[in-house]
């Protein structure tokens, strides 16, 4: 069993309201804390299957919708927007916020970060600018563009942003297709724009009903994600890492953000460069984007908790 909670805390962008899905062990001790970092154009809410099962395996689950998802909505802003300036910066402090709480909450247990898809470059930024406070890092969906793409993608947002008089809150169709356009490219034949998530038609369907996920894009996030790429994948950034921290990589080996696995593989070894010593990678034979949402996920929560009980 476990008990359900939700609150709100300010956002560093000093006027929004974080909101946050919390799930506890009830009448059991408490082994650790996994704190999730959701991906674009969803929320926190959607993990509860996967932080149920932590938590019955006595886990404490915390997952806050990022500025401009879920229930973390920018007051007259459109969804999936970080804001005028310093988005991500201001997303991955909203996550430090979170993981001071948390940790003052649930004092002197193991702490972990959970990171999906845009959550796992956020969990990275956080990597990286907060070195020493974690456990360890579970990366899932993550992938390592090419500075190639993202100074092309830079170049693509910064002129449709002047196209459209400056405003960095506006949808483009140009940047939103070379952003995600290209993923369903990899599958033949296909029913919807989201066949790339998952094999699972029931989760795309799910996905596609859901009225928080799958939004429009905004210029500002792309260009704010696309800073955060391009921070994550410099090698003198990532040197700065706590080298003591355990990383484990997952995701699906047809999951077109990871570059069907290639990518995954780069970052790891960027990782194993800057001296990480207890990394680990699994790549899932068959399986898309939403590895927690596939039909077989149990296996996968499975080896999340495997990977999370060797570390306590």
């Amino acid at each position: 069993m476990a008990i359900v909670s939700e609150y709100f805390f300010p956002s560093s962008d000093g006027h929004t309201l974080i909101h946050v899905n919390q799930w506890t062990p009830a009448g059991r001790e408490i082994r650790g804390v996994v704190q999730i970092a959701h991906g674009v154009a969803e929320y926190g809410g959607r993990y509860k299957p996967f932080a149920q099962f932590l938590c019955s395996h006595g886990f404490v689950v915390a997952a806050n919708d990022h500025l401009g998802h879920g229930q973390s909505l920018i007051e007259d802003a459109p969804m999936v927007y970080f804001g005028k300036k310093d988005g991500w910066q201001h997303v991955v402090d909203d996550m430090d916020e979170l993981h001071r709480r948390t940790a003052k909450a649930f004092p002197h247990k193991p702490y972990f970060l959970f990171g999906h898809s845009m959550g796992s470059f956020l969990s990275r930024t956080y990597l990286i600018r907060f070195p020493g406070l974690l456990d360890g890092c579970i990366l899932c969906g993550t992938g390592h563009p090419s500075a190639a793409f993202i100074a092309g993608g830079k170049l693509i947002a910064g002129r449709e942003i002047r196209r459209l008089g400056g405003r960095n809150d506006a949808y483009s169709v140009r940047a939103d297709d070379l952003a995600f356009g290209a993923y369903n490219r990899h599958f033949s034949p296909v029913r919807t724009k989201f066949d790339w998530i998952s094999a699972s038609t029931g989760n795309v369907d799910a996905y596609i009903a859901d009225p928080l996920c799958g939004g429009d894009v905004t210029l500002g996030l792309f260009w704010d994600m696309l800073d955060g790429l391009h921070y994550i994948t410099k090698q003198s950034n990532i040197d700065e890492m706590d080298r003591e921290l355990p990383v484990f990589f997952i995701a699906g080996d047809q999951d077109p953000v990871g570059d069907m696995g290639r990518g995954v593989e780069r970052a790891y070894q960027c990782f194993k460069k800057a001296g990480v010593r207890d990394l680990s990678i699994k790549l899932y034979h068959g399986l898309r984007h939403e590895i927690l949402n596939e039909n077989s996920r149990m296996y996968v929560f499975q080896d999340v908790l495997d990977w999370l009980s060797a570390r306590i």
